[in-house]
């Protein structure tokens, strides 16, 4: 631990006491703690990147501080972080082995953030969600359910629902008020990595509002089709969120006793392509996974309704970049997102891929995958962007961005 490394984990402002302080969240949920941090301690915890010590840290503190910041102080919080397994080690790999172990012998997928994302008793959670729809900047009460608007699919956001529950308001309405389906195939974005692009799971999920069922005939037909195991990476699943907040959604829209169905896809990355500057077409297992889908959709005739779970840029010193954020580049970022999406609302998957890739994905877009997917299976021809969000962290210099877009 003289070079200590901390985890990937979630990191987001909030206030205790009238103080604002860090809450570190772990995405895997290998941890059912979360820890509460005054800025001068997310301060040293930056540096735990496995590349500096303890005498570099220290020195770092008194270039900030001008105040010695004696090495007990660093290994208290040191010990305090293993023993939460926020950082990297035996005490954390051996914790995620036996997480991983019950999940692939359980028969469902069970919710992993329920009481900590979002409320666990079903009641307060349905008022939860159904309270985006009205918030100012939402989209306001559901229409009639006409379903006869021809809708596709759609982009939502995978972003904590406290920072962005409004947007994926959005696109529900636009599920609720114009389609009709009642199978819905989500692409969700891994936030671990994965062997393969893509993986799937025939595990039902599980939420405070009803389970949502798997269309184990799709799921099987695709892997039929596919020329790898799309379930050797079925352990991510366990704590992904991106499938899980849009399953809350989907079951709130449609409670039981409506039947639902759900493929869950998990999109891993395309950095390979970017390297090589090259379409995620051309990496050997993306397209044939493709083709398997779209022929097992066609060859079953399900009447199926695509969702592409993604948020786009992260950028500012919480994601490494070694300036914050303003508010004059949150404005070019604004810009520069809007000209991205619009090869997105013109059905252009290989123009909105190498608007990133040419850029060497400098501004993070976490759903590059899970779009370009989506906009290569769906059949639409047109998209609409729907809302455009930014959620700034003052405390970190840092930035999310996110959208709401429908296709038909």
């Amino acid at each position: 631990m003289d070079y200590p490394k901390l985890r990937s984990l979630n990191l987001f402002p909030v206030q205790v006491s009238g103080q604002t302080m860090l809450c570190l969240q772990d995405p895997l949920n290998i941890s059912e703690n979360a820890l509460f941090l005054p800025l001068p301690v997310y301060f040293i915890i930056s540096y735990f990147d496995g590349k500096h010590s303890i005498l570099d840290i220290q020195a770092e503190y008194m270039r900030r501080f001008g105040e010695i910041l004696f090495s007990d102080k660093i290994q208290e919080i040191i010990r305090q972080l293993d023993e939460n397994l926020f950082l990297e080690g035996e005490r954390f790999q051996q914790a995620l082995r036996k997480k991983e172990e019950e999940f692939l012998c359980s028969p469902v997928r069970e919710p992993a953030f329920v009481g900590k994302s979002y409320e666990s008793d079903p009641e307060r959670l349905k008022a939860q969600l159904e309270g985006y729809f009205f918030k100012s900047d939402g989209p306001g009460k559901l229409g009639e359910r006409a379903g006869q608007g021809g809708l596709k699919g759609v982009i939502a956001p995978h972003i904590d629902f406290q920072r962005g529950g409004f947007c994926y308001a959005f696109s529900y309405k636009e599920i609720w008020e114009r389609s009709l389906s009642k199978c819905f195939v989500i692409f969700g974005t891994s936030h671990a990595p994965m062997k393969n692009p893509f993986c799937l799971t025939r595990k039902d999920f599980i939420t405070p509002l009803g389970p949502l069922k798997v269309d184990r005939e799709i799921v099987n037909a695709i892997q039929s089709k596919c020329p790898y195991d799309l379930f050797e990476d079925e352990r991510v699943q366990r704590s992904e969120h991106s499938i899980e907040f849009q399953c809350l959604f989907l079951r709130c829209l449609f409670p039981e006793p409506i039947e639902l169905k759900i493929v869950p896809v998990l999109c891993g990355s395309f950095e390979g392509a970017i390297e090589k500057g090259i379409s995620p077409m051309d990496l050997e297992p993306v397209q044939p996974f493709i083709e398997a889908l779209r022929s097992s959709i066609l060859s079953l005739k399900e009447e199926v309704c695509f969702i592409a779970s993604a948020d786009l840029a992260h950028m500012g010193l919480q994601f490494g970049d070694r300036e914050g954020i303003n508010e004059y580049s949150l404005r070019v970022l604004e810009s520069e997102d809007r000209e991205m999406l619009s090869y997105v609302e013109k059905i252009d998957g290989e123009g909105f891929f190498f608007s990133v890739s040419t850029e060497r994905d400098r501004r993070r877009i976490c759903g590059l995958s899970s779009i370009y997917t989506l906009l290569n299976l769906m059949g639409a021809k047109e998209g609409k962007l729907l809302k455009y969000a930014q959620a700034f962290t003052p405390e970190t210099q840092s930035v999310v961005t996110f959208a709401s877009m429908a296709f038909y």
